[in-house]
């Protein structure tokens, strides 16, 4: 996930993107969220790969996983 997700404070204010884009991670989960498929979305983004796509959601699950502290 890590290889294809960028995290640059010069490249759309330090939020997350496809790496060699100025593709926001978050714009592709809210894509696919309001129902747009993996194949819609590299019609639109042709510079995108499947993998791509798959490594938003990736990145989108790993941020969302719980994490149980102990207090």
């Amino acid at each position: 996930m890590y290889e294809r997700i960028s995290i640059d404070p010069k490249i759309c204010h330090g939020q997350a993107c496809i790496k060699g884009t100025r593709i926001p991670v978050h714009q592709i989960v809210h894509m696919l969220a309001n129902g747009d498929t993996i194949d819609d979305l590299l019609q639109e983004y042709p510079s995108l790969s499947r993998e791509d796509i798959l490594a938003c959601l990736e990145y989108a699950a790993a941020l969302a996983e719980e994490e149980i502290v102990p207090i």
